[in-house]
């Protein structure tokens, strides 16, 4: 890794712990100098502004791994599942999940609404392209999917603290029935396969 990049990744790394630590209003050019050491000369050189350090940091967690060409419908439900979160679990955090609803920042909720809007973007595309190749069903709404996704893992947060153990796999036993195909053939096996991620293990 070449010095331009570790300052990068430092520099993104310390906006998003400040981001999930202490919501947006936490994230300012002195803060994020004083976690990552470095000096803020170095970050405006980079950043001119907090709203472009913001969105550079963000555009990390917003960039899914692309598929494999074939990759089944199972291995895609898995997939979405994944990266549907991970704005908010590795990106956001909580604390600015509720600052985007409460508008609490008006610059980081632009930024934001952008960053969600590109990556929905990539995520509707694979499952769009999965219903044009006859690999999901046709019939059900990807936004509603996603919100619905989304939408679970912040209620269990709400519910418990925490998103609790297996809680990936629970979300696709229930959406599996939603974008499969009606042949059941591989139903068992497929709904049965042991989550390859770990529930908590996944990082960037």
């Amino acid at each position: 890794m070449s010095p331009q990049q570790r300052v990068e990744d430092g520099i993104a790394d310390s906006t998003l712990h400040l981001l999930r630590t202490g919501g947006p209003r936490a994230v300012t050019v002195e803060a994020v100098a004083g976690h990552s050491g470095f000096a803020k000369t170095t970050i405006y050189r980079r950043h001119p502004n907090r709203r472009d350090m913001l969105t550079s940091a963000l555009s990390r967690v917003a960039s899914p791994t692309p598929l494999d060409a074939g990759t089944g419908a199972a291995e895609q439900l898995r997939w979405l599942i994944d990266h549907a979160i991970e704005t908010v679990e590795y990106g956001i955090g909580l604390g600015g999940f509720a600052a985007l609803l409460t508008e609490d920042d008006p610059e980081f909720t632009t930024v934001f609404r952008q960053i969600l809007g590109q990556q929905r973007a990539k995520l509707t595309a694979v499952i769009e392209t999965a219903k044009a190749e006859g690999s999901m069903r046709a019939d059900f709404d990807t936004a509603t999917l996603i919100d619905a996704i989304v939408g679970a893992y912040i209620a269990e947060h709400a519910r418990t603290g925490l998103a609790e153990d297996g809680w990936r796999q629970r979300l696709f036993q229930l959406f599996w029935p939603v974008v499969r195909l009606t042949s059941e053939s591989n139903q068992t096996a497929v709904v049965d396969k042991p989550v390859e991620a770990a529930d908590h293990g996944h990082a960037h």
